[in-house]
């Protein structure tokens, strides 16, 4: 799903309200969001569990927005088709979970969906350069992954500009996950970042309000 200025922005639904999840994602859709954000966790790969597949059902059942799956959970080439077959338009995983990750990139293109690679913030670009060709998506946790609510770690900021510099070569989107807000949108917008998880910044306030503003700030820097 498109918009005027290009940037894309991911509500994670980990952090809706789960006692009213229909309501949730109606009132996102009817917000403008890009991409619901759906964080799969197996307490294995994270110390955490997340969303499960019932949760893209009742998107899909309820929403035609985009779904991007990012798969927290070990050996995920076992789950990528039916990840797919469910809705998901973007399917990310951690190189770090999977013994063979080129060939589990190579099969979420040939399903039809845009593979994405997750670098946590102790990964380095070095580790992973070679996949960079393989991807349509690259997702850069801004917080260790698993837990929402963490502060942001300035530290992998040298890391976002060296992907946006790669994403030119290579044509990935460049997305950034982990206490994303406002003011840090249009921080990193300049730098070449187009796709953003909102979180607890959008969830504690009012989502058409949060959208609006972000879109309007940022309308002229892409």
């Amino acid at each position: 799903m498109s918009n005027s200025n290009g940037i894309k922005l991911h509500p994670s639904i980990l952090c809706a309200d789960h006692s009213d999840i229909m309501g949730e994602i109606r009132s996102l859709t009817n917000a403008g969001i890009d991409y619901f954000h759906i964080d799969v966790m197996d307490g294995d790969f994270v110390p955490n569990f997340g969303c499960g597949i019932e949760i893209l059902k009742a998107i899909r059942r309820n929403s035609t927005t985009p779904m991007d799956v990012h798969l927290m959970i070990n050996e995920p080439s076992r789950h990528i088709k039916l990840f797919y077959d469910i809705g998901a338009e973007i399917i990310t995983v951690h190189p770090e979970a999977d013994r063979h990750i080129a060939r589990t990139l190579a099969l979420i293109k040939e399903l039809g969906a845009v593979p994405g690679i997750a670098i946590n913030p102790g990964t380095s670009i070095e580790s992973i350069k070679e996949l960079l060709p393989l991807c349509g998506h690259i997702l850069v946790m801004t917080v260790n992954p698993g837990f929402y609510g963490q502060p942001f770690l300035e530290f992998t900021v040298p890391k976002i500009e060296a992907l946006c510099k790669h994403s030119k070569e290579f044509g990935f989107s460049v997305c950034l996950d982990g206490n994303i807000n406002a003011e840090r949108v249009k921080r990193f917008v300049p730098m070449g970042v187009t796709n953003f998880v909102l979180g607890t910044a959008l969830f504690k306030g009012n989502y058409l309000e949060t959208i609006q503003q972000i879109r309007e700030e940022n309308q002229k820097e892409v």
